[in-house]
């Protein structure tokens, strides 16, 4: 018996064939599976299951249909591997964490940002979400190849006509064999504003765009979770090359509860941030005792969005241990940007601007071909309409010849010779109908053809002109940016590595307005109007109960501003880094921003650009004590501050001055006594040193301002109850350092205690701030000029039973908008404040003098 063929072994050499079925495979992943297309950015089993449900008439108009159904059809005709990969590529177009604008709409659970995984496909069910229909748009009128499926029994899209730039808008991400692709989702508007600055810049100028312009336009990655990108180093090396880190961090808040303690809220995540195991890393590190200080953590998330607590003992500092959070997990991620994607089936990686410009490419192609499929329909329909008219100029002939026919072609070919018309046109006319002959239905017919004709020609002038063609596809993408366009949901900050970063933020004039109890804004200096003395003022910030603003200076977004706190320490931010605020907004709680020691409150702020030798910082004490030392001690701050001035127990560093040592000191306590002194009396101390005595008092006294001899003529103090006046300088007479000082204002039971002390020019305007947060500006010139021992006008209308008080005074300084000028230089240092909307006029009331 002769032996069985099969039996035979053959021998091959292993290397050859795992290098070519290896090779094989490897291309098999690549050009078909796990890498989008750079038109349309899907993988092949996203654009299967999306085919498959415009095949099952799976639209946003209708019902949502089981999941499994979809499952079955798409591998059934398309996609011939497990279910599982099709419904997981269903799933994740499906949720809105995952991706940025969902193709999906999904009915059911599918999934959860704590990792929990979708029902199972039998539970489920989905329908097409109203943007995936721009995807699908016009694929049936030839505007993309088609081509076999797998057993050549149905016809697949190559690609989609993609009415939108999906693979940046939604970005994807794929491991490959040999390589990888991960890009980044975007917004839709800055997309499509990128595509239509291309557009115009073809039509207009018939120039290319430069790389540049379109990094105006699409500001970076918009991820679906939000969180914020720190600094733009990442995304334009990103966009240049192809290739680029991107780091991402978490959007938390400081929150400062009754009892003193403070808790951080974490509010949104990086982009494919797991809750559940971030949150259980958190307590790990706990756990291993490589975090220290937090008492509690809760996942306080729910369908309004998330929120994870993470409460803090009392003695923690809060930005401290959130520093180790973002060193250790993920509330700090990366995200590697790998910009690949196939171009005509090979793996290609590509900047931002080749992306743009590859996609405009395939819509011009999908608008041609739909062009030209919508011209051959409308010349066909004319055609037949021609044959129409042509049979209705004659219809009694027509009837002849039908009548006298013995069959229908017999028909069709008498009428084809007679009118000279074409088997279609003699069809149409045997099948007319008798209605056809009415006036009106032969209105119609020449209406009809009449639009055609317009159609006709307006198609062909698309066709023949490439900047007609752009105009289209322009007007149409820009129909989706209105429709499905959203605001931007990742905020792109600051990083403190990232040099350029400040090169980019313009130095305009700010106004910085921080509350006493510790909330901070940058506003733009044209949001404040002038207002008389004597009226009620209007709100300057909204703040909480009994809060009030404290301090507000004038400065430009490059300059320092150094926070001085009662506890001596220094701390500095450039005023870029300080959030933006609205004229009302309450701010940001400086917590956020400072690594403030518990109890610790900021008592001083000064705006300095550079940090010269022959300058010095001036400091006084709550409880008389003053030091000089020089501004170059200071040029170093460290993130976690630096000591400026010892104390000695129970007292606090109250205000900080700019000076180069010609200077006349006014200390001004608040039961109205004043010192005058030169500077040269304080002998320069170093930076950890207590000082000297400045002024000595009674005991149920203390110091609540120092003033400089050159910012003004004369010292204006405020009294609680809205009382206050103007002293000239001359007045007070220069003495040694260390005495009691002579009387500047005279205390009654009407005035209460002094508040402020400034020292003011006639041009200059205050501002009289409230423990409500009211504010009052006025010009100096109303305030009269009296004695030193007198108790002055009133101010501001204050009921002093009405627990309302005078909390604080400000200097209000118009800025030149000219940070190099030396005066606004020096004046910049000072308290120069806001200015107020709105006008009220009210009668003054002057004091007699006593």
């Amino acid at each position: 018996m002769e032996p069985n063929v099969f039996d035979k072994v053959h021998d091959i050499d292993l290397k050859k064939t795992m290098e070519t079925s290896y090779i094989d495979y490897a291309m098999s992943v690549i050009a078909a599976r796990a890498l989008p297309d750079v038109r349309d950015g899907l993988k092949p089993v996203q654009r299967r299951v999306l085919f498959s449900m415009i095949e099952l008439n799976n639209g946003p108009d209708k019902p949502h249909r089981k999941c499994a159904r979809i499952v079955g059809d798409t591998m059934g005709k398309y996609h011939p591997h497990g279910d599982s990969s099709i419904y997981g590529a269903l799933v994740n177009m499906a949720q809105k964490w995952s991706t940025r604008y969902p193709l999906v709409d999904g009915h059911g659970n599918f999934g959860s940002v704590d990792g929990d995984g979708a029902a199972a496909m039998r539970y489920t069910e989905a329908r097409l979400s109203k943007i995936s229909m721009e995807m699908l748009a016009d694929i049936n009128k030839d505007t993309v190849d088609f081509a076999p499926n797998f057993d050549e029994t149905e016809k697949e899209p190559v690609v989609l006509p993609s009415r939108y730039p999906n693979l940046l808008v939604n970005g994807t991400s794929g491991i490959a064999v040999g390589m990888a692709t991960n890009i980044p989702p975007h917004n839709l508007r800055e997309v499509i504003a990128g595509v239509v600055k291309i557009i115009d810049n073809r039509v207009e100028e018939g120039r290319e765009t430069s790389l540049e312009e379109i990094l105006e336009i699409v500001k970076g990655p918009d991820f679906p979770t939000g969180a914020t990108i720190l600094g733009r180093a990442g995304i334009e090396e990103a966009y240049r090359t192809g290739r680029g880190k991107i780091r991402v961090r978490a959007v938390y808040d400081i929150e400062t509860l009754a009892n003193g303690k403070n808790r951080i809220v974490v509010t949104e995540l990086p982009y494919m941030v797991n809750k559940a195991r971030l949150i259980e890393k958190i307590a790990e590190l706990v756990k291993e005792k490589k975090v220290d200080g937090i008492t509690d953590l809760r996942d306080e998330s729910n369908r309004e969005g998330m929120r994870v607590c993470i409460e803090l003992r009392r003695d923690v500092n809060a930005n401290v241990l959130m520093n180790r959070l973002l060193k250790h997990t993920q509330l700090q991620d990366t995200f590697g940007v790998i910009m690949l994607a196939l171009v005509n089936n090979e793996p290609r990686i590509l900047n931002l601007k080749q992306m743009l410009e590859y996609y405009l490419q395939h819509q011009e192609e999908v608008v041609t071909r739909r062009t030209k499929y919508d011209l051959n329909k409308a010349e066909e329909r004319a055609h037949i309409l021609e044959g129409l008219i042509k049979a209705l100029d004659h219809i009694d002939e027509v009837i002849k010849i039908i009548r006298g026919s013995a069959n229908v072609a017999d028909a069709k070919a008498q009428l084809m010779e007679r009118f000279a018309l074409s088997e279609i046109q003699a069809q149409a006319i045997v099948d007319m109908r008798l209605r056809a002959l009415t006036g009106l239905e032969r209105e119609k017919l020449e209406n009809e053809y009449r639009e055609l004709m317009a159609k006709i020609a307006e198609l062909k002038a698309i066709l023949a002109d490439e900047k007609k063609l752009l105009g289209v596809i322009r007007e149409e993408i820009i129909v989706i940016s209105d429709k499905y366009g959203d605001e931007r949901r990742t905020a792109i900050g600051y990083d403190e590595y990232d040099m350029s970063a400040e090169d980019l933020i313009p130095d305009d004039d700010v106004v910085v307005a921080m509350t006493n109890f510790g909330y901070i804004k940058r506003m733009s200096s044209d949001n404040f109007k002038s207002q008389n003395r004597g009226g009620k003022g209007i709100k300057g910030m909204q703040t909480i109960d009994e809060d009030y603003i404290e301090d507000l200076l004038m400065t430009t977004n490059h300059h320092y501003v150094m926070f001085f706190t009662n506890t001596g320490r220094v701390y500095r931010l450039k005023a870029y880094e300080i959030p933006e605020a609205g004229r009302t907004a309450r701010g940001t709680a400086i917590v956020n921003l400072l690594q403030l020691m518990p109890g610790e409150k900021i008592t001083s702020i000064i705006a300095m650009k550079e940090f010269e030798d022959d300058k010095y910082l001036f400091m006084a004490t709550r409880n008389g004590m003053v030091k000089k030392t020089s501004l170059k001690e200071y040029e170093n701050v460290r993130k976690n501050g630096l000591q400026a001035i010892v104390l000695r127990e129970n007292d606090e560093l109250i205000e900080v001055k700019r000076t180069d040592n010609t200077e006349d000191i006014f200390l001004v306590t608040k039961k109205g006594m004043c010192i005058r002194f030169h500077e040269t009396d304080v002998r320069v101390t170093g930076r950890v040193s207590m000082g000297v005595i400045g002024m000595k008092f009674d005991e149920d006294d203390e110091v609540i301002g120092m003033q400089m001899s050159s910012q003004g003529e004369c010292l204006l103090v405020a009294s609680e109850y809205g009382y206050g006046k103007r002293t000239p300088i001359e007045e007070f007479n220069c003495q040694n350092r260390g005495g009691k000082g002579v009387r500047c204002y005279k205390i009654i039971d009407k005035t209460g205690d002094l508040i402020g002390a400034k020292l003011v020019d006639n041009s200059r305007e205050i501002m009289l701030i409230t423990n409500e947060g009211i504010i009052i500006k006025m010009s100096v010139n109303d305030i009269s000029i009296i004695g030193r021992n007198t108790s002055g006008v009133k101010l501001m209308s204050i009921d002093p039973d009405s627990g309302i008080a005078v909390a604080s005074i400000a200097k209000v300084r118009e800025s030149e908008n000219n940070p190099d000028d030396e005066d606004l230089e020096d004046d910049i240092t000072d308290d120069d404040d806001m200015e107020e909307e709105g006008k009220t006029e009210q009668g003054s009331e002057e004091m007699p003098e006593n």
